[in-house]
């Protein structure tokens, strides 16, 4: 898929941070675009700006964690623009937490957004693009979707399964001859609000329950990290662009951090123990 000019792209969580550094990417090359985010105002400056450049963009207030909710976007997009040429399950929340005592009702949140969200977009937009004949899914996890560090109890589980998912897909794809592709963003820290975003669309906005106020100064210290030392999110939205024109799966932002995946496989091979304890 090399000339994506005139092509759709879908992005979720496409109105900020990640997301919106691919849709700016995407528009670059003359994609049409289709921006899902709970964020209305932000969605909607988006959708504006893209407009008055000349790009064709719709917006749509979609909850990824809603199975009926995705499949609108599909009906949405495709009624629009006649397909979907590029889906990129971007949208995502984390909250640090202890793996327990953490509520089930924040583990059910966090895998629903981060993981069922990319199921069910798989579910909804791969057969518009085998049918059309081209296509390609990137979902976005994170090193933490490699290495599972403390305290990111679901998000690393969730992580973790967007991984496996993209990685079962891809093979899957392969080995029955499909015209569709798959590739999986693992960033590092990048400038985005996402914990911000957690904080705010957490249900109930409570505090997690294990870590009382400290849960809040450790995301409001991992925001200020982000914003101060994360890379711009439009220079990741480039990188997924070149990534899916050379049909590469693996999309890293800090490539030098595969190192702790490495050792981590390296420690399991010798003596089965688990690095970083």
């Amino acid at each position: 898929m090399q000339n994506l000019s005139g092509k759709v792209a879908v992005i979720t969580g496409g109105a900020s941070g990640i997301g919106l550094g691919m849709a700016r990417a995407f528009a670059g090359v003359g994609m049409k675009l289709v921006l899902a985010d709970l964020d209305d105002a932000a969605r909607d400056a988006a959708v504006t700006a893209f407009r008055a450049a000349g790009i064709d963009a719709i917006g749509q207030r979609c909850d990824v964690s809603v199975h009926e909710q995705v499949q609108g976007l599909a009906k949405l997009a495709t009624d629009t623009f006649g397909g979907v040429h590029v889906l990129c399950n971007n949208a995502g929340v984390g909250i640090p937490t202890a793996t327990y005592p953490m509520k089930l009702r924040d583990w059910r949140w966090i895998l629903d957004v981060d993981l069922y969200g990319p199921i069910y977009g798989v579910e909804a937009f791969l057969p518009i693009m085998e049918a059309q004949g081209e296509g390609h899914i990137n979902s976005t996890s994170s090193m933490a979707g490699l290495f599972a560090s403390g305290f990111m109890g679901a998000y690393n589980v969730a992580k973790h399964g967007v991984v496996a998912l993209m990685a079962t897909l891809a093979r899957d794809l392969h080995g029955r001859k499909s015209p569709v592709t798959a590739s999986v963003l693992c960033p590092g820290p990048i400038n985005t609000n996402i914990s911000r975003h957690s904080v705010a669309y957490r249900p109930g906005r409570e505090k997690p329950a294990a870590d009382g106020a400290g849960a809040g100064r450790t995301a409001s210290s991992i925001q200020k990290t982000l914003e101060e030392q994360g890379m711009d999110p439009n220079e990741v939205g480039r990188l997924v662009l070149d990534a899916i024109r050379k049909g590469e799966f693996w999309i890293f932002t800090h490539p030098g951090m595969a190192k702790i995946i490495t050792k981590q496989v390296a420690a399991m091979a010798a003596d089965r123990s688990l690095t970083g304890m």
